[in-house]
């Protein structure tokens, strides 16, 4: 049997899949939809990370497809409904990277809250900003506000309250008085009051219909002053030109946007010289350890549906 992979995937699990099946591995495949397609029908199982588009022809291409391996949770980049119909399962690596994300959101969180950690070049080059930067904030002490309350969600609030965070959630899929709640020592909240008593905000949810814009200008003028917002979820949540101009404006104290609305992200000048603003391209989920999880998960799954 034949496996295709067009995204990246940690060498060790490959090797695994090489050791049972043909293995077509070629990670630049996913900006080359022409050529995939060509290849897709003779693929028993195909496995992707968010960029190759899985829907439309390549669905229809997928003759004889028995899997399709989601290297990560998000699934907006594959039309499963169509997936399903056709008989091909999809398979994400739930929780593989729920730790990298929770990491990539302590640590953000920590970095714009204190304010001093871009002062390399002032301070190698002889100026001594002490003063400037002596108001920073700690992280003992401020509330965790988590839009979405799923597994990275909760991982995410275990590490906050371990560093003296109150943790507040906002979850539509979820009742006040559900166990994740309680289990967790987080205190459910409506979106509302949530954006107005956190002094962090981290959205972990997907990108459907109703989360589409959930961030908007609205919105993100509602939250805390001087809060700051982490988006580790999904592009296309958070208005980007209103976030900026709230950072310009000093209302938001800082942000951390590791997704965008369009990937890769072309040049964006809302971004230029906004303060204390951290951009990264879609790597909270992606470490060496959870490349190596995720990988692992999804070649056992992939194995397992071919035998």
């Amino acid at each position: 049997m034949r496996i295709v992979i067009s995204e990246f995937m940690d060498e060790a699990a490959v090797e695994r899949l090489r050791a049972r099946h043909e293995v077509l591995y070629d990670p630049a495949l996913a900006d080359e939809a022409q050529r995939l397609h060509a290849i897709a029908g003779e693929a028993d199982a195909l496995i992707v990370r968010n960029r190759t588009q899985v829907r439309g022809d390549l669905v229809a291409a997928l003759a004889r497809c028995r899997i399709v391996g989601r290297l990560g949770v998000g699934l907006d980049n594959i039309d499963v409904a169509a997936c399903e119909a056709r008989g091909i399962r999809v398979a994400p690596a739930t929780g593989a990277n729920a730790l990298s994300v929770a990491e990539y959101v302590i640590g953000t969180a920590m970095l714009l809250l204190r304010g001093v950690y871009l002062s390399t070049e002032q301070v190698a080059a002889g100026t001594w900003p002490r003063a400037a930067l002596s108001n920073g904030r700690e992280l003992n002490g401020k509330t965790l506000g988590l839009v979405g309350f799923g597994s990275i969600g909760q991982l995410t609030a275990r590490l906050a309250r371990a560093l003296g965070m109150q943790v507040v959630a906002y979850d539509a899929m979820l009742a006040a008085d559900a166990p994740a709640f309680s289990a967790s020592g987080v205190q459910p909240m409506a979106l509302e009051p949530l954006l107005a008593a956190a002094d962090v905000v981290s959205l972990h949810l997907p990108l459907v219909a109703s989360t589409r814009g959930l961030m908007h200008a609205e919105r993100i003028a509602a939250m805390k002053p001087g809060a700051v917002l982490v988006n580790t979820s999904r592009g296309g949540i958070v208005d980007e030109a209103g976030l900026a101009r709230a950072l310009r404006e000093g209302r938001l104290g800082g942000a951390a946007l590791d997704v965008f609305d369009t990937e890769p992200l072309p040049a964006q000048e809302h971004f230029a010289g906004c303060p204390n603003l951290v951009l990264t391209p879609h790597v909270a989920g992606v470490t060496r350890e959870s490349n190596e999880r995720v990988s692992d998960v999804i070649a056992t799954l992939v194995l397992e549906a071919l035998h």
